[in-house]
């Protein structure tokens, strides 16, 4: 059995993370950089959301529903791997490892009916990988990352009538660095990776009912983060395989001068809790054509205020996934049921303004590996 079998189904399981910890979306995985001899590799994923809070006494509206401010999006990733020579290898890595869609529809009564919010961000990671004689390698490498933001808050009192903000795209350099440690004759590997945050002075413009209030840089800094990924073989054809994923999200923020400014000096978007994010599950070889392979995701929830942009707090998901080999490709389909953890949020840091409640997504996706 090969690692890609059913390590490709695990991926996948887990490759459209929604609200895994403040705005992951990719998880930052590098298991392409294992995989035997020239690979490559496309995903896509589609992701549907559904979360929707209620209005609190304290916001002024109560009992009035959000509606589902959360909107569909896809993700893509791509990944080329070669070896160099029996000891050295490398990897290219494209993905898409945070993002937010938000969009409170109007006409709800629902304090922020209308406003919006977009992340959007592209990742392009180089890694070499050294083989030591022990079964242990070390890989590292450097990673490309753009990102760029926008944001609009309607009628909120501390700044005005409507409140807008642009982030231009910027780009940062960041690293990753890792260990690993292998068995391949029971299908064994387990693997420890860092990866930096990245800093980033996005150029920015402020407007308040349309006129321009700043034009200050904004300081911004993606995350730092560790992925711990393992697999095992437990019994002929079948495999173990799981991970911990912590990533420093109470260090994220971001602050744009004008917003910065009211009263509480009030963060457009932060978090106020790191986040670990948990998976195990099992895969199975049915034939030398198909495998299948299940897995289980969780993440705490860590109580208090949650964002009005980003009104989750932790997730239990379910994912199924199968793979079809033929000759050297491989096609992997998988669907995710995630039931996003309840939530509160405030408006100004002492009372809850909104409570978010039994909110669900579904993500699905293909990913089409070649071996040549």
């Amino acid at each position: 059995m090969t690692y890609r079998v059913i390590a490709m189904a695990a991926l996948l399981g887990s490759a459209s993370t929604l609200h895994a910890g403040g705005i992951d979306r990719s998880g930052q995985s590098i298991t392409a950089l294992f995989e035997s001899g020239r690979y490559a590799e496309f995903s896509l994923g589609s992701v549907s959301p559904n979360t929707s809070g209620t209005s609190t006494v304290f916001s002024g509206l109560a009992g009035q529903d959000s509606g589902n401010m959360t909107d569909s999006f896809f993700t893509f990733g791509a990944a080329y791997k070669a070896d160099i020579n029996d000891q050295l290898s490398y990897a290219i890595i494209y993905d898409q490892p945070y993002g937010a869609d938000v969009d409170y529809p109007n006409g709800t009564n629902y304090f922020a009916q209308g406003s919006t919010a977009e992340f959007n961000s592209h990742a392009l990671t180089g890694l070499l990988r050294y083989k030591m004689p022990n079964n242990f390698s070390v890989h590292g490498g450097i990673r490309v990352q753009t990102i760029e933001a926008s944001a609009t808050i309607p009628n909120r009192p501390a700044v005005g009538l409507v409140y807008n903000v642009e982030g231009d795209r910027d780009t940062g350099v960041g690293y990753v660095a890792g260990i690993a440690y292998e068995k391949p004759e029971i299908a064994m590997r387990v693997s420890l990776t860092y990866n930096s945050k990245i800093k980033y002075d996005v150029d920015t413009v402020e407007r308040v009912s349309g006129r321009v209030v700043s034009t200050e840089p904004t300081h911004v800094e993606t995350p730092q983060s560790v992925n711990l990924e393992f697999q095992t073989g437990i019994a002929a054809d079948t495999l173990l395989f799981g991970g911990v994923r912590w990533v420093d999200w109470s260090s994220f923020e971001i602050a744009p001068a004008a917003f910065g400014s009211a009263p509480g000096n009030p963060k457009l978007l932060s978090y106020e809790n790191d986040v670990y994010t948990y998976s195990l599950g099992i895969g199975r070889r049915l034939s030398d054509t198909w495998s299948v392979a299940a897995v289980v995701g969780y993440e705490k929830s860590n109580g208090g205020f949650s964002s009005n942009l980003g009104p989750t707090d932790g997730n239990k998901s379910l994912g199924l996934a199968a793979t079809y080999t033929r000759d050297s490709m491989e096609i992997t389909t998988g669907i995710r049921y995630i039931n996003i953890g309840d939530a509160e949020t405030t408006l100004n840091g002492t009372d809850t303004a909104g409570v978010f409640e039994d909110n669900d997504a579904v993500a699905i996706g293909v990913k089409v590996g070649f071996t040549f």
